[in-house]
């Protein structure tokens, strides 16, 4: 019996043994094949990223078609129902008066000129901001409208995998235009001398 538990020891101590050098070798192998595995998961997060890039830059001209066709129905798929835009005018819309304002013509662009085109993909990318350069012209309630202005899109990546404009801003460059010959004389709040 006593020559049986010693052999039974002897047993468990080579299992042991065996099982602590196995446990050694699969986390050797795991230390090995984890920087080709993260170098794979790099790969494919920037693949994804150019993917999602290549869709945002797809989006900004078709945003830019919609606008210049006056094409509410295009434009209300491409914002999101918190849609939040700041006018060249610095007024604030909702989708809601953005679409009514596409619809009515009140603002109306005859040309838009996009150049230094950037695409920023944040966080997981779950969020793009792309900033532009844009040459526009057209009209705002029958006055012409010209000017360059920065403008600065910012897009959300829907659960089902939908991009959405969710808030948008321009900024004219340079100073704005001179007034129409008609309009009375600017008062800087000094008195004349």
């Amino acid at each position: 019996m006593t020559q049986r538990i010693i052999q039974l020891r002897i047993v468990r101590f080579g299992v042991a043994r065996f099982g602590r050098a196995l446990l050694a070798l699969t986390i050797l192998a795991g230390a090995v094949s984890f920087p080709t595995a993260q170098a794979q998961v790099n790969d494919l997060h920037l693949k994804r990223k150019d993917q999602y890039k290549h869709q945002v830059e797809k989006l900004e001209q078709a945003w830019r078609e919609a606008e210049l066709a006056g094409d509410a129905d295009s434009m209300a798929k491409l914002l999101s129902d918190d849609y939040v835009g700041i006018t060249m005018s610095g007024q604030v819309v909702t989708k809601t008066q953005q679409l009514d304002r596409l619809r009515s013509r009140r603002t109306t662009l005859t040309r838009i000129d996009l150049s230094d085109v950037h695409v920023k993909l944040v966080g997981m990318t779950m969020t793009a901001i792309v900033t532009s350069l844009a040459e526009v012209e057209g009209t705002s309630n029958g006055t012409p409208i010209h000017g360059i202005f920065r403008y600065t899109r910012v897009y959300s990546r829907t659960a089902s995998g939908t991009w959405k404009i969710t808030n948008f801003e321009a900024t004219r460059v340079g100073p704005p235009p001179p007034p129409p010959n008609d309009a009375p004389p600017h008062d800087d709040g000094q008195k004349p001398e």
